[in-house]
This record gives C-alpha cells, structure tokens and sequence, in this order.
C-alpha cells in the first residue's frame, strides 16, 4: 500500500468534536451535500463549522441546519453570500425512511460529526444518537483519563 505524501492536505474539513462529549452515538450514515460553488472554495479553504448544526428531517427530505461556512472575500464578489443557509442533504429514500423512524421514537436525534472530502466530493457524515446524561459524561472522562495513564505508566516501565 502506497503511503501519504507528506504534502497532501487531510481530507477532513470539519468535526463536531462536541457531539461525542455530548451523545452516545448510535448508527452513522454518509450523505451528499447540495452546495453553491462559493461553499465549495469556503470549504477547500477549510472555513466551516459545524458545532451547533443539526438534521431537519421535513417532507422526506433531510436539510442541514446551523452549519456555518464562511464565505471568502475573493470567491464570492458578486454573490449574496448567506453563512448559515439550510443545505440539502443527499440521502437514499431507504435511509431518510430509517432515520425518520428512529427520529420519531424517544430519545433520538440527528446530528451532523464530520464534513469531509471524497472522491472530489463534499460528504456529511450524520449520526442518530442518544443524549447523555451528566453522570455518562463524568464517566466517559474518568475512563479517558484512566486510559491516558495507563498508556504513561506503560511507556515510562518500557524505556
């Protein structure tokens, strides 16, 4: 398998790195997104977030909302640029159906976790999670942290 170049740019534009403090993620999908050509040069820039955004699911359709890309000052002279507009996602009629099931039961949600880049294109990875509660979060860090020490009493019981 050949490596990575050393110069080549992630493909990862942009995380929700709130979300896993926040949810138990339970199922992942991968969407397309509807975007106009200055969210495109904003998003090869790398200026996108993504920490308040969240999945409309309306009509059979799926929208993001709350997600922010911010428009270039060089890309977009003649466009009316709106940050934080709605975006179409590109979902399979059988997925939209799954996830508005599981939207409608108690306790789910759809978030967005990751904007990334694939095969030339812009992916969204969405999640349907489960919020935590405050003792689950207390309890992911205590054993997060009990993992970072782990790994410093191994490496230091190695040199």
């Amino acid at each position: 398998m050949s490596k990575k170049k050393p110069g080549t740019p992630s493909s990862t534009i942009a995380l929700n790195k709130k979300a896993k403090h926040e949810y138990h993620i339970e199922d992942r999908f991968e969407a397309g997104l509807a975007l106009l050509g200055w969210e495109v040069k904003s998003l090869r820039a790398g200026k996108a977030q993504l920490v308040d955004a969240y999945v409309l699911l309306k009509d059979g359709e799926a929208w993001l909302l709350g997600s922010h890309i911010t428009p270039l000052i060089a890309a977009s002279t003649h466009v009316i640029a709106d940050p934080t507009r709605t975006r179409k996602l590109l979902l399979h009629a059988k997925e939209i159906a799954k996830i508005v099931g599981k939207v409608n039961q108690a306790g789910y949600t759809c978030i967005p976790l990751a904007l990334y880049w694939k095969n030339n294109k812009v992916k969204c990875e969405i999640a349907l999670v489960k919020g935590k509660k405050q003792f689950d979060k207390r309890a992911t860090e205590k054993e997060r942290d009990w993992n970072r020490q782990k790994q410093r009493i191994l490496r230091d019981t190695n040199l």
